[in-house]
């Protein structure tokens, strides 16, 4: 289901995005290639992280991808692999299109970096 002006999310009034996540995320741009089949085709592409957390990442890839859709992620800095998801359909942007992905596990590990505690806070909060 698509969002519009018209109808309201209400789940956005019950707690802001902060408090919504599951963990903290970190701003870094991390290159990656997602792979998936499509039509019985094996297709990879170039892709970067804009924010990441222990659950998935938001990135920016030139192709579109379907909400709901399976892929593998592959973390080009240390060649690991993860299975995820597209949770939302992806929007487009001056880089490319916004497509938020998320783990089929939680891996705090997958990106090699230290997160902040879940309580942290930013000074201007």
């Amino acid at each position: 289901m698509t969002l519009t002006k018209e109808q309201p999310n209400r789940g956005a009034s019950l707690l802001s995005g902060e408090e919504r996540r599951r963990s903290q995320r970190v701003i870094i741009r991390v290159p990656v290639t997602l792979a998936a089949t499509i039509s019985g085709k094996a297709v990879r592409t170039a892709a970067f992280t804009v924010a990441v957390n222990i659950h998935g990442a938001m990135v920016v890839c030139p192709h579109m991808l379907e909400a709901d859709a399976t892929l593998e992620m592959i973390n080009s800095r240390t060649n690991e692999k993860i299975a995820c998801r597209v949770t939302r359909a992806s929007r487009e942007s001056e880089e490319g299109f916004l497509i938020p992905l998320e783990f089929t596990a939680a891996n705090p590990n997958f990106w090699q970096i230290s997160f902040p505690p879940t309580n942290w806070k930013s000074p201007e909060s």
